[in-house]
């Protein structure tokens, strides 16, 4: 059996949050650090917020998922919010001075309707001038490409059962990749599969939504190491205030 509280669990081995080993990790701990309150969208098991609240962050701390079993593994911390929603759900006005969406949440908004509701309720939860951080993977990396077996992941779980993980992609429609995540015994007994389909929007159409919206891009990165987006970027990093 795989359950979904395994799932969540096995997330966490997968996607460790070590800010002093991966860029990408110490780029939103500095900004968390930094802000006084903070809404994280799409904060599966909370490991950022986790390692914020016991690093000493004083102020307020709120993650925003709809995976109740995410959400469970969240909850192991108590002195820090948990709501159960969808980014458009987010009803919050005006109480937040920083949200994120980190680990490519972002990408899971694939319809224009999608994107817009939920970028209207992240800005309605932030203060004036308050800043939204999200990365989206940039479509020149085409980074889909490398989403087949032969890239499969052998990995022990939490609990030290050994695992096979890979990603296989369905279909790519425009801009929209539709992919299945498989979790497997080692000899490939499918235990769990899952369908996923991301967006993978360029830099204007996604600077369109953010204006729509009320944002303007205050910084734009093309890594981790705050680089300029170039021709072989595989990121685009955004840090957008709310106007």
């Amino acid at each position: 059996m795989f359950s979904a509280a395994d799932a969540a669990a096995l997330y966490d081995v997968l996607n460790p949050w070590i800010p002093g080993a991966r860029p990408g990790d110490r780029f939103y701990d500095e900004l968390v650090m930094a802000a006084g309150s903070v809404l994280d969208v799409g904060c599966g098991t909370g490991a950022m917020l986790h390692h914020a609240r016991a690093h000493g962050h004083p102020g307020r701390l709120v993650g925003l998922d709809p995976d109740r079993a995410a959400l469970a593994r969240a909850r192991r911390r108590a002195d820090i919010e948990w709501v159960e929603g969808t980014a458009a759900d987010a009803r919050w006005q005006a109480e937040f001075g920083l949200a994120t969406m980190t680990g490519h949440a972002f990408q899971c908004l694939v319809t224009d309707d999608d994107l817009g509701a939920s970028l209207a309720a992240v800005r309605a939860a932030l203060r004036d001038g308050g800043r939204f951080a999200f990365e989206t993977r940039h479509p020149q990396a085409r980074a889909w490409t490398e989403w087949d077996p032969s890239h499969a992941v052998d990995i022990r779980d939490a609990a030290g059962r050994p695992l096979r993980v890979w990603h296989e992609v369905e279909s790519v429609t425009a801009d929209v990749v539709t992919f299945t995540g498989t979790t497997a015994e080692p000899d490939g007994t499918v235990l769990h599969l899952d369908r996923t389909s991301l967006r993978f929007l360029d830099v204007a159409t996604l600077d369109a939504f953010l204006a729509d919206a009320g944002f303007e891009t205050e910084a734009r990165y093309g890594d981790w190491h705050r680089g300029p987006v170039t021709g072989t970027s595989r990121e685009i990093v955004t840090i957008a205030r709310r106007r």
